[in-house]
């Protein structure tokens, strides 16, 4: 798996990745903070299972509240980024492919930040099945991602733009990484409504928070 492109991209991408949260637009930082203090809320006293963790920005702020967390991510640059952190709570780094990990248990709460935008809209159910087989019974599945304008030809912090449209309806884009280096990878953008008619088919929607920059949803199985 981390041979995937997209995994190669982020291998890659790691040592500047988390330039992403801290950009100088303060109505963008006020969304994402507010994200943030949900999350934390969220996470106090629960088991957390935390899903293409990255840098591991998600896993220090969870830390603050909650009980314990495992965090994966498949690529281990990003892995060796997130060990920098420091956690308030006992935290289980793993490089792991998401897909083929089996999880020892069953947690509170499972989180995936930044990936729903990448995964393939064909492969959505495959998906699913990962964040239902790590999930309690009552547990709550809590995603973020960005909404249309936060990664525009203007607004990302790596060069980027539309390389057009996949057989599957994939939105692709090519990004230039800081040594020059481009990478076409899928990263797809949804209205509410779009975002609605793509999880619900899998998922029941018990919130659903969409602003200017991110979306954040708060999913459970469908019973």
């Amino acid at each position: 798996m981390t041979d995937h492109p997209l995994i190669h991209y982020y291998r890659l991408r790691a040592p500047e990745y988390e330039a992403i949260y801290y950009r100088d637009t303060p109505a963008r930082n006020a969304e994402l903070h507010a994200a943030e203090a949900g999350l934390v809320q969220r996470a106090t006293g629960q088991t957390v299972c935390e899903f293409a963790c990255g840098t591991g920005y998600w896993t220090a702020a969870m830390s603050q509240s909650a009980q314990s967390i495992v965090a994966l991510d498949a690529a281990p640059e990003m892995i060796a980024e997130a060990q920098r952190k420091d956690f308030g709570c006992p935290v289980e780094l793993r490089v792991a492919d998401m897909f083929a990990w089996i999880p020892p248990q069953r947690y509170d709460l499972v989180v995936l930040g930044f990936w729903f935008s990448h995964h393939p809209r064909q492969n959505y159910a495959a998906l699913f099945d990962v964040l239902f087989r790590a999930i309690k019974p009552g547990g709550l599945i809590w995603m973020i991602d960005n909404n249309p304008p936060a990664e525009g030809p203007s607004g990302d912090t790596v060069s980027s733009h539309s390389a057009g449209i996949d057989a599957d309806g994939n939105n692709l884009r090519t990004r230039r990484l800081d040594d020059g280096a481009e990478h076409t990878i899928i990263k797809n953008y949804f209205t509410e409504l779009e975002l609605r008619s793509a999880i619900e088919p899998h998922a029941a929607i018990r919130h659903l928070t969409y602003g200017d920059y991110y979306w954040t949803v708060g999913l459970e199985p469908i019973i």
